[in-house]
């Protein structure tokens, strides 16, 4: 719960601060029932304090342009249009930069140059982070394992090995301390498999003393170095697309467990994944292959759409054929929970590759002991995603959500507000970032007490 959110509602409600007062009291209670009655009040006084001293204020440090549209609503974080377009408004905000793969390219990962100038071997920091599933708070160790895996799996689809990992943990107020370590456990059994040291982080409680409940959430980050980028954009009309076999990660292990469906999870942990790309990495094919990405975002459905609108191409997808390369148990999982697998996160690797060098890559590949098989192409025309499904070709698009995976997203996706509407007032807000951007950088450059880099 959180308290302090619970009293600024309330008092912007019309209640007096002594109703408030008495209604938080409870509240607080009910999280810290050994608490003395003296600790209780003092904490609810000192909760209303606080929330006084901050309503009202404005200027560009204490407030923001409201969008009126609720992250849950906008389908933020849901891997879906709503989402991809509230972070294109954030590599807006971003703005171009000298990045040798940027924001604004949406790719899973970003790189920097580092060669020196004019060295004929060009060389790329690369660099990603991902969030923990939130519906795995309850299960710390699936967290941060499959978390590890996904910021793994962006470096390596850059064409990367990565280098180093780094997490960050928040745990609310009442949530037992051990779960910090059940997370790094499952950070350090992906990276101590695959050889890459867990090197730093930050643990901190969610919304300090003003959260209380047991919720956790984090994230793991990773940097790696590239000799040859595969990003999405180096797709082109010919390529053949390559997917390897999927079970899932996070997002598969929450529709098992809150479906009820436990005994599935452990088909979630491998690294089949992982093995296939440092096998890429090793070979000399790696210089052969365009593209690759891994399919999360929304499922196929959402990395298609993306893939053909960085790469400006028409990309077809051969829906039986990817049907074939979900793990056994979970397609039968997604089957009988009426679960789309093309919207939902396989975490496959998708490769784009010159028909040519198909073989070559997906040999290299299946000598991991990895399925592997050819499920579209990349063409000319029209940047666009299609289906091929029952002999016809279909708009494959991504859906407001991806696949409604457990009971409480199924009801969640069944409503939602005019989306034109929602993305008007979303890219107001964010313009209005940028405009607040721009301004404090005039101030701080007026202030004349730093420099540059680069700068005379």
């Amino acid at each position: 719960m959180d308290v302090e959110e619970f009293t600024r509602r309330a008092l912007s409600s019309g209640a007096t601060e002594r109703e408030v007062r008495e209604k938080l009291v409870q509240r607080i209670r009910k999280y810290k029932p050994g608490a003395p009655d003296n600790y209780i009040e003092a904490f609810a006084g000192a909760v209303i304090a606080e929330v006084r001293n901050t309503t009202g204020l404005s200027g560009d440090l204490f407030s923001f342009r409201e969008s009126g549209v609720s992250m849950g609503e906008f389908g933020v974080g849901s891997r879906g249009t709503g989402d991809f377009f509230a972070h294109r408004q954030i590599a807006r905000i971003i703005g171009k930069t000298s990045a040798s793969v940027g924001v604004d390219e949406m790719d899973d990962a970003g790189a920097i140059a580092i060669s020196p100038a004019g060295d004929r071997v060009p060389e790329f920091l690369v660099c990603t982070v991902d969030g923990m599933h939130s519906r795995l708070s309850d299960f710390p160790f699936l967290a941060g394992f499959h978390a590890t895996r996904a910021t793994l799996r962006d470096v390596y689809v850059m064409g990367a090995r990565p280098l180093l990992l780094f997490s960050d943990i928040h745990v609310a107020d009442n949530g037992d301390v051990a779960k910090i370590f059940d997370y790094t456990a499952g950070i350090c059994t992906v990276g101590e498999s695959m050889g890459i040291p867990l090197v730093s982080g930050s643990t901190l409680r969610i919304g300090g003393d003003m959260v209380l409940g047991t919720r956790m959430t984090g994230c793991v980050g990773s940097v790696g170095i590239a000799g040859h980028l595969t990003a999405r954009r180096e797709a082109r009309p010919g390529d053949v697309i390559l997917m390897t076999e999927g079970a899932g990660g996070g997002t598969i292990a929450t529709a098992a467990l809150y479906s009820g469906f436990p005994d599935v999870v452990k088909h979630t942990i491998n690294l089949h994944f992982l093995r296939a790309c440092e096998a890429l990495l090793a070979s000399p094919v790696l210089r052969e292959i365009h593209a690759m990405t891994d399919v999360t975002n929304g499922g196929l459905r959402g990395d298609a759409h993306e893939l053909a609108a960085t790469a400006g191409c028409r990309v077809v997808i051969d829906e039986e054929r990817v049907g074939g390369l979900v793990q056994e148990d979970v397609y039968r999982l997604l089957e009988e929970l009426s679960i789309d697998f093309l919207g939902v996160s396989l975490d496959s690797l998708l490769i784009t590759v010159p028909p040519g060098a198909a073989d070559r890559v997906a040999s290299v590949i299946r000598g991991t002991g990895v399925k592997v098989d050819r499920v579209g192409e990349v063409g000319e025309g029209k940047p666009g995603a299609y289906l091929r499904t029952g002999g016809k070709i279909v708009d494959f698009i991504p859906r407001f959500r991806e696949s409604a995976y457990t009971p409480v997203k199924v009801v969640v996706d069944s409503t939602h507000r005019d989306f034109d509407e929602m993305k008007r007032a979303v890219e107001e807000a964010a313009t209005a970032a940028l405009e607040k951007k721009e301004r404090i950088k005039r101030m701080l450059a007026g202030q004349g007490n730093f420099r540059a880099p680069g700068s005379p």
